[in-house]
């Protein structure tokens, strides 16, 4: 008898021990489940810290806020790495604060480029650095564009000194229907990327239709060779993002996938869209498809005919990020017109002024101004203020930044370009810039004039003057 209870002891502890595996196997696999259906937003966050910066009082400059108001003989105070006050010459200015004087001289928030591949596609322009199209499949939202950031890119430094860029979205390139997500910076000299991440600042996805892709892809043989198939497989992907996300808020999830996972995060708001789009009658298709699956357009880049569809854009809140004359160069460009960005104001639509490029992105103010005056040529006048928008608060707000930075805002952060002159004149520069109330770049000050050490020694590269 005590054999026969000890088997039935020995039988009844394996069965406890059997439950209790399969309890705790049941538990890890719906800790895993729940894992999947809520991954790490942000596995590689912001190591971003200001730099220490000083009080500082710029008085009597002329001063484009960045919302569309200029206040002439203005008075700005920083502090504390954010907008303390802005206001005219009766604001009072603090005891400790350095003051600059501003007369003769012009005050703007930190201007932002939200179409920049540099770090992606660096300077030295040589295969070994170009990082910024993962052109082996037509979609490819799985990639980051931060993994492949070089941030001693010297272009960061020539856009903060001679355009007076304090922060740029950094994309994928075009190639793709979908190329990965951006990532945005402040434009400070960093080790890392994450040194240089902007805090908080949501990822975007970078999409694209029109020729870029059906060539690169049609050219191999396959799918897509024309716009009906950018359409299709972009469809289809959705398809599969939309039933992706119902499995992860069912927590069903059996694996995680990379490239949904970004997907997801767009039909959740997380991430904003950017679609490189030419043509109005495709931005409008586009429009189409993002309410056939639930996503929201932050901005069409390049958007060389959305001067078409103004009405519909601002209907959408859609901005459209824009060269000021670029055309032509091939057959979707080919009704790019100057007037543009006008146009777009006129139809009470969100404008901004992007780069695209190295060298342009030193000189957006420029490029805003020859869209104005193209506008002024065909009876739209637009106010200073409000062109400086173009290349601030416009762009941060497609960021979604606009409510930490993008106008000298009272508690925004403290990114400040003070000007030689108007801003919108080609004969004026930055003489100082600020970001988050730290002086990085003083035309005054040799030693306050950052070059990347890649420059060093290279003939005709590391004279900023």
């Amino acid at each position: 008898m005590r054999r026969v209870g000890r088997v039935a002891g020995a039988a009844l502890a394996s069965v406890v021990l059997v439950l209790g595996t399969a309890q705790a196997g049941a538990r890890e696999k719906k800790a895993e489940a729940s894992a999947m259906s809520a991954p790490d937003d942000n596995p590689y966050p912001s190591t971003y810290r200001p730099y220490p910066g000083r009080p500082v009082a710029i008085v009597g400059a002329t001063v484009f806020d960045g919302t569309g108001a200029e206040i002439d003989n203005g008075t700005v105070l920083v502090s504390g790495g954010k907008v303390e006050a802005v206001g005219d010459a009766s604001l009072t200015v603090p005891e400790g604060y350095d003051r600059i004087d501003g007369r003769g001289k012009y005050v703007t928030p930190g201007v932002i480029d939200i179409h920049s591949h540099l770090g992606v596609y660096p300077s030295p322009g040589v295969r070994a650095l170009s990082d910024g199209n993962e052109a082996t499949s037509p979609t490819t939202p799985e990639v980051w564009a931060e993994h492949s950031v070089w941030p001693q890119d010297p272009g960061f430094t020539r856009a903060l000194v001679n355009g007076g860029v304090t922060s740029l979205q950094i994309l994928p390139g075009s190639a793709n229907l979908m190329g990965g997500r951006s990532v945005v910076l402040k434009n400070v000299p960093g080790r890392t990327v994450q040194s240089m991440k902007f805090p908080g600042a949501p990822y975007g996805l970078k999409m694209a239709c029109g020729e870029n892709p059906k060539r690169v892809y049609g050219s191999k043989g396959r799918m897509p060779s024309t716009r009906m198939g950018n359409f299709a497989v972009d469809r289809e992907t959705w398809i599969k993002a939309v039933e992706y996300k119902k499995k992860r808020d069912a927590g069903k999830l059996e694996k995680r996938d990379l490239a949904m996972e970004t997907l997801v995060g767009v039909l959740d708001g997380k991430i904003l869209v950017h679609n490189h789009c030419y043509r109005a009658d495709e931005m409008a298709q586009v429009i189409d498809m993002s309410k056939e699956f639930g996503y929201h357009v932050a901005a069409f880049h390049h958007a060389v005919e959305a001067y078409k569809i103004g009405d519909l854009l601002k209907q959408k809140d859609i901005c459209s990020a824009i060269w000021a004359d670029w055309w032509g160069f091939k057959m979707e460009a080919y009704d790019g017109i100057p007037e543009n960005a006008a146009l777009l104001q006129d139809a009470g639509a969100c404008v901004i002024i992007h780069s695209d490029d190295e060298y342009g992105i030193q000189r957006l103010n420029q490029e805003a101004a020859k869209a104005q005056g193209a506008g002024r040529r065909m009876g739209i006048s637009i106010p200073d203020g409000q062109v400086v928008r173009w290349f601030t608060l416009n762009p941060a707000h497609a960021m979604g930044i606009d409510k930490v930075t993008g106008s000298l805002t009272p508690g925004k952060m403290g990114d400040v370009v003070l000007w030689n002159g108007n801003p919108l004149s080609v004969y004026s520069r930055p003489e100082k810039v600020w970001i988050d109330g730290a002086m990085l770049y003083d035309a005054d000050n040799p030693k306050m004039r950052p070059v990347s050490d890649f420059e060093l020694g290279q003939p005709g590269e590391g004279d900023v003057k």
